[in-house]
């Protein structure tokens, strides 16, 4: 499950960086947060932090952006997830 979470979670906030106008911007962030709450559920923050690592090296690669604006969607999940 975690690959499949995984993968979706790399198309929305690949979507969302390179789409910050679009119509579906909203949605999709509402996504990658329930994702979040999914992994927190599952594997606590731990997962969600291994999850966001993955993303945020294969975001880095593949499209050369920068994630780090997008950790504090994860905020409200859990209180150890604050940026």
């Amino acid at each position: 499950m975690d690959a499949y979470l995984e993968e979706e979670f790399y198309d929305l906030i690949t979507f969302c960086i390179q789409n910050p106008n679009s119509q579906d911007y909203v949605s999709k962030k509402e996504r990658i947060h329930e994702i979040g709450q999914e992994l927190f559920s599952n594997g606590g923050v731990d997962a969600m932090e291994n999850m966001y690592f993955a993303i945020q090296n294969r975001i880095k690669e593949e499209i050369q952006k920068d994630t780090g604006p997008y950790r504090p969607w994860w905020n409200n999940i859990t209180e150890e997830w604050q940026y």
